[in-house]
């Protein structure tokens, strides 16, 4: 198995380049399959679920490749319109496939998606949409047979703003017949990054990155290139770091308006940010104060995803802060192992509160989720001694080369190969 050292308790510094956003090229991988044609997608992260959407690719007869942040597909191939329960499992967000291959093949099979516990993540918006759009669909010892032969444009109105729901509506639609319009859209940086792929393809899509999205079904172009936005939550965990363990790093390849739901509360526990282009300097000198009450909600909300890394930050801030967690029930897997580190952490129910303390202690911890694990990178910085983190396969699902990464901004981090007991 593979485990992170990281010696911490040192300040950070130097310069990172932010990697593509996780959460805008597994949509965007796919939506290539809408065409009948080749898409050149930049700017991807070199992560086990990228791997994944790309072994499901081939799966259904697409040619795909990856090579330096750049993914190829040829979809004139494509044979197959299902996902079976192996690939289906490695990733939540491969559901994201159903609209798309709706779309292509006018049916699809696919098992229930797999990913991080986080508690319920239920796809009856996704299926609710599929319906409206004129799906059929029924489920066979746990796999989801959906028919579609004639997809056509709706109105879809959401109860909650689910990116997931959207995203797989907004695929559907672009091979619909006729105006689909979707209302209480998520509003997410990636929901419009995935409209301006498939504006490249030649779908008409207006209102992506807002509440109303309207996508008109239509011919597609056989060749697309686009680029990935930055990743607004990596960004998020190397503010976090330098508020933890203090320094001075700039982080290149920075949306300003895509972090800025995240970046007051960073401003309240003293660590300066100074934007200039496309660069934000990120810097700390003094222990943090708190950033007072945090909730997590839809954007323009605090993110879910950066709640962990925040919350490892103020585990050495000067007083308490609350953690209010509205989307996921379990999103605080993460804190009986920050609390191994010597954190002062209490949870009752969705309310977590943080008592910060002055110095954390390096301990062997594991990774219970994709940013629970970024978390304890977090704490691991800024502690002192050494820390090892395990389960990090958890962690390679949405950070490029971590070990390197860390490096580059002065962490000591090494990863590590250990032989898993059980094999012998």
């Amino acid at each position: 198995m593979s485990i992170l050292k990281i010696e911490g308790g040192k300040s950070l510094s130097g310069e990172i380049r932010v990697q593509g956003a996780k959460n805008s090229v597994l949509p965007i991988l796919a939506a290539t399959i809408l065409q009948n044609g080749e898409s050149v997608i930049r700017n991807c992260p070199d992560l086990t679920d990228v791997h994944a959407a790309i072994d499901i690719l081939r799966h259904l007869g697409c040619e795909a490749r990856f090579e330096k942040g750049t993914v190829w597909v040829n979809s004139r191939g494509m044979t197959s319109c299902d996902i079976p329960d192996e690939l289906m499992r490695r990733m939540r967000s491969s559901v994201i496939f159903l609209g798309a291959i709706l779309a292509r093949c006018g049916r699809a099979t696919i098992s229930m998606p797999g990913g991080c516990e986080l508690g319920p993540r239920p796809i009856d918006m996704h299926l609710e949409a599929m319906g409206r759009l004129g799906a059929e669909i029924r489920e066979n010892s746990g796999d989801l047979i959906c028919r579609a032969p004639a997809l056509r444009g709706a109105r879809i109105d959401f109860r909650i703003p689910s990116v997931g729901a959207t995203e797989n509506s907004m695929l559907a639609a672009a091979g619909a017949a006729g105006t689909t319009f979707i209302t209480n859209a998520a509003r997410e940086p990636e929901i419009r990054d995935l409209g301006e792929y498939l504006r490249a393809l030649g779908v008409r899509v207006t209102g992506a990155g807002t509440s109303t999205v309207t996508v008109e079904g239509g011919e597609m172009r056989q060749y697309a290139e686009h680029t990935v936005i930055p990743d607004r939550i990596a960004a998020a965990t190397y503010i976090s770091a330098v508020t933890a363990a203090g320094g001075d790093i700039c982080l290149s390849g920075v949306n300003a308006g895509d972090i800025a739901g995240v970046t007051g509360a960073f401003l309240k526990m003293g660590t300066e940010l100074t934007f200039r282009g496309g660069e934000l300097r990120c810097r700390r000198v003094k222990r943090p104060t708190p950033p007072g009450t945090v909730t997590t909600g839809p954007y323009p909300g605090f993110p879910t995803d950066a709640q962990p890394v925040l919350m490892a930050a103020s585990t050495v801030a000067k007083g308490a802060t609350a953690f209010v967690e509205t989307i996921f029930q379990n999103r605080y897997r993460h804190v009986p192992e920050l609390l191994r580190m010597g954190a002062d952490i209490s949870v009752d129910g969705r309310v977590a509160i943080v008592q910060g303390v002055e110095r954390l202690h390096g301990a062997q911890v594991r990774a219970t989720d994709l940013r629970g694990g970024a978390a304890l990178i977090v704490a691991a910085l800024a502690a002192e001694g050494t820390s090892e983190i395990g389960e990090i396969r958890h962690i390679d699902r949405g950070y490029e080369n971590i070990a390197s990464c860390l490096e580059q901004i002065g962490g000591r981090a090494e990863r590590i190969e250990r032989k898993d007991e059980q094999d012998g």
